[in-house]
This record gives structure tokens, C-alpha cells and sequence, in this order.
């Protein structure tokens, strides 16, 4: 008998092997487009930032940018787009990851762009300064002068959690970063960016004896240092409601968070699959619980959607993670009634559990996505490098869809149970700004 979702597995191959330094390495040959990405992902996101120093994580990134020792500042830039390629990077929880996307000629290239920077980037006072005011302008822009611009991903996790790695602002606060220096980043470069806390990840039209050689080539010289080890962010699931209230006064109407802790996303795969698509249940799509009831039937919602993850990435997360629900109400509702509905529909879901039928749709429609996601050669490295750095398998990305059309009726149940009105984290967003 065929397993089900023995379909939905991806089956390229996937090659491994760890230089003297410590670099881990994952080779995903694919021949049939001549495109390759390289993409490094080093363990370190937000959750790694101390005291002091928020934002620091996404900072450094943008600092990465600024040139290396052989690669002045914008020849990056210039030397990959003249390859016909694509570049860019990205700050997360758990990692920051560095890609490109070339054609296959272009392999070495990229090669030598990541081994230099993760050797020798240009850590200046200079670059550092423009880069505290890029930073700044990006924060003006996306969360200051943009309406719901911290609701909730950067308001939530201060009710929901409790220690300084999970609730603090990974964007980083004005002074924290103006105050930030070249020590600081000197030693951030130090600590985190070394090979042996670092995944390189290639795939794409490549020979797997070739790219090995050229990985050796370019990374292997870089020095090896101390590895810090992965900090411990799990914390005690909370006991009671935890509730606060923010203002918005560019917000055109009020809105509510809800937050509920949900298993590890590592420790626990198999019950937070169950998780994941209890929230694809809950608010994916015009048939989807919330969707119906609140936005269409009590009219109670302009919009709402669930999620897990703090930016809906729940397969490259680790403990602590959050099952968000968002609602966006007319000022003429109140938030109890809203907040009443939505209690309502996952108590239904634990109560008397989930038609197989209506499991299957949101099983396809999950699995398809994963599976869209990893039709191009970059997103397939990028879903590879992830799954290594944060499961320790990068063979997982290629399980996920498979795993997720085998999750049952009863781990969805489970999961809705999970989702206990008396241990919801709740952030209310008033509108304060009046009508315009």
C-alpha cells in the first residue's frame, strides 16, 4: 500500500559534508534549469540580541551589505546583477540568511561573494553610522508612519511572554541603536558569524564533486572560532490571561490580537503540525471558521487571519511560538463580542472535532503551497538550508507536505484543545486618530 503522501515528497537528492572550520554544507543537485542559489544561514536572529543592543540582529545584516575585504562597498551588488542574478538577505528569530540566485556559470562567483564577507565584512564606523540610518528610516517607514505598523508581531509577544529574548523589539529602539558601535559589532561578527555556526546551502543545476572542491576552495581558509550555543528560548506556558490595550492614531479602525502558546516547533514536530493546520482552518480562505463567521455571517470583521509563527513562518521557528489570531473590527463592535466569537469557533473545533473532508481541503491547499514554494530552485535551497539549520535535517523540507496531509482529524482536536480562552495572551489596538 502507497504511505500517504508518498506523492507529496520531494525527492531530490540532498549532499552534506562539514569542512574542518566547522561550516556545514547541503548540496541540492537539480539539472533541469541552469540556475543555481547559494544561500548562508548563520544561528542568529532577534532572540540573540542582549540587552541593550534590539535590533542589532537586523543592523548587522544591513552592515553584511557594506562590503568585505576583497569586494568594496556596491560591488556585491554590481557583480552579481551583471551575472543576471538576484541578491538579497533577511533577519528572523532564529537566523539570518544571506542568497543569491544565478545563473549556473555564475556558481563560483557567488561562492567567493559569501566566503568574504563571512571572512572579513567591512565593519567600519563609517558603514555603520549609514547603516543605523537606514535601519532608522526603515523603521519610520514600515512601523511608525504606516498604520498597524507594530500590531501585532511587535506588541503581541510583550503580553504573551515573559523573558527578554521573546518579548523585546527585534526592530530595535532609536537609542539602542544610535548608541550601537564598531566594538559592538566587532564583536556581534565575532561571536556569531563564525563557519561553525553557519549552514551554507547549494542547489541548482550543479556537480557535486565541482561544488565541493569550489566550497573548499573559498570557505575553507576562513578561521575557525568558538561556537556560542543555541540559547534556550522556551518558557513556562502562561497560567492566566495576560491582557493589554495600544493606541494607533493612523489606525482607520480598532482591532484585536489573540496569542496562545503552541508545542515546540522542534521538539514536538508531529503535535505542532496539528497546530499549523488548525490556524489554515481557522482563517484561510472564504470557507474557513473565522472567515465565515466573523467577517460574513455575525459581520463582526473587516478581516481576520491566523497564523504561526511571528512572521507566518512556522517551519523555521523554534520554542517559544505563538498561534496568532488577528481581527480587524468596526468601531461600532465591541472586542468582547469579537473575542466571544472567536472562542467560540475553536471551542467548537475541540468539542466536536473536524470533518475529514474539510481536514483534506486545507491539507491540499497547504501542501500545495509548500510544494509552489519549493518549484524554484531558490525557494527549495532557502526551505533546505532552514530545515537543516533549525531541525538538523534539510531532508524535513522535503517531508513537510508529505507530513502534513498525513496529520489526522484528532491532532487537529487536539491542538483547537490546546487553544484555551483562560491562557490567551490579548493586545486591543484602539484607533485613537479620529476620522479622516
Amino acid at each position: 500500500m502507497t504511505p500517504v503522501g508518498s506523492d507529496l515528497v520531494l525527492r531530490h537528492p540532498v549532499e552534506r559534508f562539514t569542512l574542518d572550520n566547522g561550516l556545514r554544507v547541503v548540496l541540492a543537485p537539480d539539472r533541469s534549469v541552469p540556475v543555481v542559489a547559494v544561500t548562508v544561514f548563520y544561528d542568529v536572529g532577534m532572540r540573540n540580541e542582549p540587552e541593550g543592543r534590539t535590533g542589532f540582529a537586523h543592523l548587522f545584516e544591513h552592515v553584511m551589505f557594506q562590503g568585505s575585504a576583497h569586494v568594496p562597498k556596491m560591488e556585491h551588488a554590481r557583480l552579481v546583477q551583471a551575472a543576471g542574478g538576484t541578491f538579497n538577505g533577511s533577519t528572523h528569530q532564529d537566523y539570518t540568511n544571506y542568497y543569491e540566485a544565478l545563473p549556473a556559470e555564475a556558481l563560483e562567483r557567488a561562492l567567493f561573494l559569501e566566503a568574504d564577507r563571512m571572512a572579513a565584512p567591512a565593519i567600519t564606523e563609517e558603514n555603520l553610522r549609514n547603516q543605523i540610518d537606514v535601519v532608522k528610516e526603515e523603521i519610520r517607514v514600515n512601523v511608525l508612519n504606516r498604520p498597524y505598523g507594530a500590531f501585532p508581531w511587535l506588541q503581541l509577544p510583550q503580553v504573551a511572554f515573559e523573558s527578554f529574548a521573546n518579548t523585546h523589539d527585534g526592530y530595535g529602539s532609536f537609542v539602542d541603536l544610535e548608541s550601537s558601535t564598531v566594538d559592538d559589532a566587532t564583536d556581534f561578527f565575532s561571536r556569531y558569524y563564525a563557519p561553525g555556526n553557519a549552514v551554507l546551502a547549494v542547489g541548482g543545476d550543479l556537480d557535486v564533486g565541482e561544488t565541493e572542491r569550489l566550497v573548499r576552495r573559498w570557505f575553507g581558509p576562513v578561521e575557525a572560532r568558538e561556537v556560542p550555543p543555541t540559547p534556550d528560548t522556551g518558557e513556562p506556558s502562561p497560567t492566566t490571561v495576560r491582557r493589554e490595550v495600544v493606541e494607533d492614531r493612523l489606525a482607520p479602525a480598532p482591532a484585536v490580537a489573540l496569542g496562545w502558546r503552541v508545542p515546540d516547533p522542534v521538539g514536538d514536530l508531529d503535535t505542532y503540525l496539528g497546530t499549523v493546520l488548525l490556524a489554515e482552518l481557522l482563517s484561510e480562505g472564504d470557507a474557513s471558521r473565522l472567515e465565515r463567521r466573523l467577517v460574513h455571517d455575525d459581520r463582526l470583521a473587516v478581516a481576520q487571519s491566523s497564523y504561526v509563527g511571528l512572521f507566518g513562518d512556522p517551519f523555521d521557528v523554534r520554542d517559544a511560538t505563538l498561534l496568532t489570531t488577528q481581527v480587524h473590527h468596526p468601531a461600532a463592535v465591541g472586542v468582547e463580542d469579537v473575542l466571544g466569537a472567536v472562542h467560540e469557533e475553536i471551542a467548537r473545533v475541540a468539542g466536536e472535532g473536524v470533518p475529514a473532508e474539510e481536514l483534506a481541503r486545507v491539507q491540499a491547499r497547504t501542501s500545495a503551497q509548500l510544494l509552489r514554494q519549493a518549484d524554484s530552485v531558490l525557494g527549495r535551497t532557502l526551505a533546505f538550508a532552514g530545515a537543516e539549520l533549525v531541525h538538523g535535517r534539510a531532508e524535513l523540507a522535503g517531508e513537510l507536505a508529505a507530513r502534513l496531509a498525513a496529520v489526522t482529524p484528532d491532532q487537529v482536536q487536539v491542538a483547537a484543545k490546546g487553544l484555551d480562552p483562560g491562557t490567551a495572551a490579548v493586545l486591543e489596538l484602539h484607533a485613537t486618530g479620529g476620522a479622516r
